[in-house]
């Protein structure tokens, strides 16, 4: 877990995941992300399927990941169109995908079926590149307490690095009681991701401190600059 009282501005930097992601967001919005996470040296940018080859031209050589996501916003495609549209985010240079599980099968108690579903898009993109890490999206504005700590055994089972509440685009984001629920949820390998409505300094130091060790915002400048007044003034 992360030292929140000692955190540097680097560290702080690499928690974050720059999210370029609202439908209406043109290609010079990526560009546009894409420096700004270059300028704050960010752990990655999370484009769209359609931005990855962009994204990834833009920060080649960099240090700065490029991610996107799967099956996004609702995780309600059928399995093939999902490996489908994971080994193409791959070839086009993703080397980190956020799968949105299939919510209503999982609400169904289909939980082998979302398991399975997991693992083939997991195996499949892996055999590919190896290095391609996973995050699985649950929305637990729609879960339970219960639901919320049975998806992250599945994810865990699937092979997944690791977990993360929301999109972004429901009806809330990610909860301080969540992140600590998931936290206690999985092992202590599979690291916990906090998104949705993350806007402040002070939420994505309390993230941290409950068991996030990664963030996803578009907020990443606004809360960076306001760390580093933090510590001009400290």
């Amino acid at each position: 877990m992360i030292n929140v009282d000692t955190i540097t501005y680097s560290q702080l930097a690499k928690v974050f995941d720059h999210a370029i992601l609202k439908p209406e967001q043109t290609t010079q919005d990526v560009e546009a992300g894409c420096k700004l996470a270059l300028a704050y040296d960010t752990k990655s940018v999370c484009v769209k399927p359609c931005d990855v080859k962009q994204a990834a031209e833009l920060l080649k050589g960099s240090t700065v990941l490029v991610g996107t996501v799967i099956s996004f916003p609702h995780g309600n495609s059928p399995t093939s169109a999902k490996v489908a549209e994971a080994l193409q985010a791959v070839e086009d240079g993703a080397i980190e995908l956020d799968v949105v599980i299939n919510i209503g099968h999982f609400k169904s108690g289909k939980y082998d079926e979302v398991r399975e579903e997991l693992e083939t898009i997991i195996q499949k993109s892996k055999a590919v590149n190896k290095d391609v890490i996973f995050k699985i999206i649950f929305e637990n504005a729609y879960l339970t307490k219960e639901e919320i700590t049975q998806a992250c055994k599945i994810s865990e089972a699937a092979g997944a690095e690791f977990v993360k509440t929301s999109t972004g685009f429901a009806s809330s984001g990610a909860t301080y009681e969540d992140i600590e629920l998931m936290r206690a949820s999985v092992s202590d390998h599979i690291e916990v991701k906090a998104s949705g409505g993350i806007k402040s300094l002070d939420q994505v130091l309390t993230l941290l401190r409950k068991g996030a060790t990664r963030v996803g915002s578009s907020s990443t400048d606004k809360i960076l600059e306001e760390f580093k007044k933090r510590q001009e003034e400290a």
